[in-house]
């Protein structure tokens, strides 16, 4: 049965086997289970600490004792990290 579509066929298969993943392992470019648990325990410590840290600061910037802006850059910080442990246990 040929392909009803315009210039189908073997366009058609050609474009199937363009997208087939290949299979093969990767070289070394994933971490080892203890490496992934390593970079998850220090992301979740800092994380932690940059986060109250920062809370802290833009608290104290508010009342007028210390500045806000430190504050600000270390909340985005505790985000960022916050992504990287997400994405790091991949969920």
């Amino acid at each position: 049965m040929e392909d009803p579509r315009p210039g189908g066929g073997e366009r058609a298969r050609a474009n199937y086997d363009v997208g087939m993943s290949d299979l093969q392992r990767r070289s070394g470019t994933r971490l080892t289970r203890k490496q992934r648990e390593t970079r998850a325990y220090r992301l979740t410590l800092a994380t932690g600490g940059l986060g109250v840290v920062g809370a802290v600061l833009l608290v104290l910037g508010v009342v007028g004792i210390g500045s806000a802006g430190a504050g600000v850059l270390l909340l985005v910080l505790a985000a960022i990290s916050g992504f990287l442990l997400k994405s790091t246990l991949g969920k």
